[in-house]
């Protein structure tokens, strides 16, 4: 979905040119002597070695090239190939294969979207909305959607225009402040800095009768560099689509929020779409910076503050005045059957604690960074482990590969089958996704604290097509640049001198898992400049010429995402660490104290107690790293050890979800209201204390401790005898 503009940077290394010759292999990193949850490590070894010399650069090109023919918005015939595809292979590797359909409420190819600058009349005109560079061969294809935002209503709208900048709450505070009043106007922000829905809901709040979002050349366009195709920035008429179903809310089906769509759901059993919590009230439309450039240059009012001039070639205003626009969207809304594959490899020991891996397969049109990089790695992920299959191995925990339709529309087939799923996955392992793979070669993950160590561990022993492993390469790109994490901001590194694992929020399929049953989660990329997110262009043209044109960042990924689900689903006791969890926990709780300190002086929360319980986290998560690195002979300690590390994550939850917003339920991470994708830590409370409502930040921070004691607990147990 969304790989926020955050994942819009600069590469950190130099890819060769299309065309150029392949790079030598590089020779493999060093075996590992120790891994945590195992004890016997040379077999774990082995299985190790024998898979990551499986998954092949070219033949994960080949995947991408097919996955990628054709533009494939979910729901139609196109992604319905995808889904044959997909389970095709699956089935190759000797993968149980099921396909799961939903019935859920979802934007087809709009019958119009049209915008015509009405005023000054010397301008009056529909602008092109089309995108075309000279050159690709892609762009043409009569069945490339026009850009449109899904989860827009239908509306025909006239009035004048207000820049608001990122359409951030404190954007619209500062148009108040210059006395400029947004009410019953069109507004146009600018693409960034929060998820585009935020910029809908907030818009909505302060009274705008229509928004409109344009992607600025200084986010992604000239301003970085060339721009496509001489280079990889967003030209001046490509278009970002994307939902702005507030999936802060909730993601999902709009009308059966907390349980599946299935195909025999009754309607009565729906809620009705049109008040459904998580779509807009006002219309929405994305638009390019070659076009919104003929509305922004004739806004009068005041000049904007200096911080919201963006790239276009001329002083920015807010207006209104100069410029009135007409706006006409007719949007195409129906119940439309989606699809998610299921393969499973069944589990010999353990096999009611799976292990879920997986990636979404549907796409704004062509998708080939953004989702069908994760695609064609993960199928060479699954080819990998066939071929163990084939030699007699057989994991000890169930695993599960999901290839998720929808998700470009509010990550609605994860969301579907984790709710039809939910008594199912009580004692899953984790869930590891992969999303976009490959826009560049600068590795980035992205995970709750418990398994950040558990990822570097894991690039410690893939090569990187650099040199050396992808942990040193890792290594390498966060010495010499601020490496920019793929989903959300960066945040602070509390608790190591590592690489950076950033904090998940949402915008990808883990949100489900995570944040509503409590499921450990990560999420990994590639990154490296990325213009043409949403886009036309985002097609196998543009990846050969600028993100990897060998396809060795394809086999890169492939073979991280594998050894995460080998050392997961074989680890006799689960590699979770529980004490990095209680310092992250302590460091969010001492950080938001200072805050209030600072901000309320005596009248602050009591933080005591949830300080005292997450501490009391960090010293059971100490208790058990031994028993992890040296696993009990016995198989009934070890199993007792492995259900407490499992539950352990879903004490973190809230059994009546955070207030306002009942499906999201873990207690320590969530997507901000007013970010929508980057990570709110501690959200009840945050969220409290950000609105001054101190009695309710102190409901939240006691029952917040109250999870984490739950948590602490269960460890603890854990260490006691029988």
């Amino acid at each position: 979905m969304q790989r926020a503009l955050a994942a819009l940077t600069m590469g950190l290394f130099l890819l060769p040119a299309a065309g150029q010759n392949r790079p030598t292999p590089p020779s493999a990193p060093p075996q590992p002597q120790t891994i945590t949850g195992f004890r016997d490590v040379q077999a774990e070894v082995q299985h190790e070695k024998t898979f990551l010399g499986v998954p092949d650069a070219q033949r994960a090109g080949e995947h991408l090239r097919i996955l990628t023919s054709e533009p494939h918005m979910a729901s139609t015939p196109e992604d319905r190939k995808t889904v044959d595809y997909v389970a095709g292979k699956f089935r190759a590797a000797g993968l149980d294969n099921k396909i799961v359909e939903y019935k859920v409420w979802l934007a087809g190819k709009p019958d119009e979207v049209m915008l015509q600058i009405v005023y000054p009349k010397i301008a009056r005109q529909a602008l092109q909305m089309r995108e075309h560079v000279d050159g690709d061969k892609y762009q043409d294809d009569p069945r490339v959607v026009t850009g449109f935002n899904a989860g827009s209503p239908s509306g025909d709208v006239e009035g004048d225009v207000v820049y608001a900048n990122y359409g951030r709450p404190e954007d619209f505070r500062k148009l108040q402040d210059l006395k400029v009043d947004v009410r019953g106007k069109i507004v146009i922000t600018r693409y960034g800095n929060n998820y585009r829905g935020v910029k809908s809901h907030v818009a909505e709040q302060y009274g705008a009768t229509a928004v409109i979002i344009y992607s600025d050349p200084s986010d992604d366009g000239y301003v970085k560099g060339d721009v496509y195709p001489k280079g990889p920035w967003r030209p001046e008429s490509g278009v970002q689509r994307g939902s702005v179903k507030y999936i802060f809310k909730y993601p999902g089906d709009p009308t059966t929020p907390g349980f599946a769509s299935t195909p025999d759901l009754p309607d009565v059993k729906r809620s009705s779409p049109e008040k459904s919590a998580d779509m807009p009230t006002i219309p929405t439309m994305p638009l390019s910076y070659g076009d919104a450039k003929m509305i922004m240059q004739e806004l009068g009012g005041p000049e904007s503050p200096r911080e919201w001039q963006g790239g276009l070639p001329f002083t920015y205003h807010v207006g209104p005045g100069a410029t009135r626009v007409h706006m006409r969207l007719k949007m195409n809304y129906a119940y439309r059957t989606i699809w998610d594959v299921i393969g499973t490899i069944p589990g010999t020991e353990s096999a009611d604690q799976p292990v879920i891996a997986g990636n979404h397969r549907d796409a704004w049109v062509y998708g080939t960074v953004d989702p069908n990089s994760g695609t064609a790695a993960m199928l060479e992920t699954v080819h990998g482990l066939g071929e163990l299959l084939k030699a007699g191995w057989k994991p000890k925990r169930t695993i599960i590969f999901g290839s998720w339709d929808a998700e470009e529309q509010g990550l609605i087939g994860s969301t579907e089958w984790a709710e039809d799923q939910e008594k199912q996955l009580g004692n899953a392992a984790v869930y590891f996704n992969m999303d976009v793979a490959v826009s560049g070669p600068s590795f980035a993950a992205s995970a709750v604290p418990s398994l950040k160590q558990f990822i570097r561990d894991a690039t410690k022993t893939v090569p990187s097509p650099s040199g050396g492993s992808v942990y040193e390469a890792w290594q390498k790109s966060t010495q010499n640049a601020a490496n920019t994490e793929p989903l959300q901001r960066k945040l602070p590194n509390v608790t190591s001198t590592d690489v950076p694992v950033g904090d998940l929020g949402s915008g990808s399929d883990y949100t489900p898992f995570l944040q509503h049953l409590g499921v450990p989660s990560t999420d990994i990329t590639s990154n490296g400049p990325y213009g043409v997110y949403h886009s036309v262009f985002d097609n196998l043209q543009w990846f050969t010429k600028f993100a990897d044109p060998n396809f060795l960042y394809e086999q890169q990924m492939a073979r991280v995402f594998g050894i995460e689900v080998l050392r997961m689903a074989d680890a006799d006791v689960l590699p979770h660490d529980y004490q990095v969890y209680g310092k992250e926990i302590t460091a969010y709780l001492e950080a938001l104290q200072r805050r209030c300190s600072a901000a309320f002086g005596k009248q602050s929360p009591d933080f005591t107690a949830s300080l005292d319980a997450a501490r009391r986290l960090t010293n059971a998560g100490q208790a058990v790293i031994a028993s992890q690195t040296a696993p009990a002979e016995s198989a009934e300690k070890r199993q007792k050890l492995n259900r407490s590390l499992i539950s352990a994550e879903r004490q973190l939850m809230f059994a009546d979800g955070l207030p306002k917003r009942p499906w999201f339920r873990h207690a320590v991470y969530a997507p901000g209201e007013f970010t929508g994708y980057a990570a709110v830590v501690l959200p009840s409370v945050t969220e409290a204390v950000d609105n001054g409502d101190l009695k309710t930040a102190q409901e939240q921070l006691n029952t917040l401790a109250a999870a984490i004691a739950r948590s602490a607990e269960v460890l603890e147990n854990s260490q006691k005898g029988d």
